[in-house]
C-alpha cells in the first residue's frame, strides 16, 4: 500500500485504494479489515454489558472476552498492512534478474520465501478470525441482547473474513515448491475451515436463540 498505514487513513483512502489499479492493498488486506470490524462489534457489545449490575455474575468471563476482542482487533489492524508488504515482496521478485543461472536461482529463493511469507499473513488472518468465532456464542448467550444483533453480524463477519484469507493462503501456496511446508500450510487450513463450520454454527444458534430470530 503507497507508505499508507491502514490504521492512520479515512476509510474513503483505503477503499480507493482498494479500487485503484495497484496490486495492494488486496484482498488479504480487506480480510484483516472485516475481521477487524467483527473484533470492534464483540468489543461494542461486552462494553454495553461489562459494567453493569444486572451482568455481574458475568463480569470477570466478559472482561476477559473484552481484552481478548480487543488485543485481536489490533492485531488483525497490523495485519492488513502486513498483507500488503508480503504481497510486495513477492512482486519484487519478478524484477530480479535472471541472466545467469546463479540469477535464476537467487530469484527462485527469494521468490520461495516470499510466497511463505504472502501465505503465513493470511494464515494468521484466519487463525484470529476462527477466535472470534469461538467467542461469539458466550458473548451472545451472556452479553447485553439489546447489542447481540452487532454480535450476528460479527459472527458473519468473520467467517467471511476466514474464508477470504484462505484463498489467498491457497494461492500461495499453489507456487510453493517445498513439499512438507505445502503439506502443512494445507493442514492447518483444513483444521482452521472445520473449527471455524463448527464455530460458525454454534454461534449462530447462539444469537438467534439470544434474539428470537433466524440469522
Amino acid at each position: 500500500m503507497k507508505d499508507l498505514e491502514t490504521a492512520r487513513i479515512p476509510v474513503e483512502t483505503f477503499l480507493n485504494e482498494l479500487a485503484s489499479g495497484e496490486s495492494t492493498p488486496g484482498g488479504g488486506a480487506a480480510a484483516a479489515l472485516s475481521a477487524c470490524q467483527a473484533a470492534a462489534l464483540l468489543s461494542m457489545v461486552l462494553n454495553f454489558t461489562v459494567g453493569r449490575k444486572k451482568y455481574a455474575a458475568v463480569e470477570e468471563e466478559l472482561r476477559g472476552h473484552l481484552h481478548r476482542t480487543e488485543d485481536l482487533r489490533i492485531r488483525l489492524l497490523k495485519l492488513a498492512d502486513k498483507d500488503a508488504e508480503a504481497f510486495g515482496a513477492v512482486a519484487a521478485c519478478f524484477t530480479m534478474p535472471r541472466s545467469t543461472q546463479e540469477e535464476k536461482a537467487a530469484r527462485t529463493e527469494a521468490m520461495q520465501s516470499a510466497l511463505r511469507g504472502a501465505a503465513e499473513v493470511p494464515l494468521s488472518i484466519a487463525s484470529y478470525c476462527a477466535e472470534l468465532l469461538e467467542l461469539t456464542p458466550p458473548i451472545a448467550e451472556k452479553g447485553n441482547p439489546n447489542v447481540v444483533s452487532d454480535a450476528a453480524t460479527a459472527a458473519h463477519l468473520a467467517f467471511a473474513a476466514l474464508h477470504s484469507a484462505l484463498v489467498n493462503v491457497n494461492i500461495n501456496l499453489k507456487f510453493l515448491k517445498d513439499e512438507e511446508c505445502v503439506k502443512e500450510g494445507k493442514s492447518r487450513v483444513d483444521r482452521l475451515t472445520d473449527a471455524a463450520e463448527k464455530s460458525y454454527i454454534t454461534a449462530r444458534a447462539a444469537c438467534s436463540k439470544t434474539l428470537g430470530i433466524a440469522i
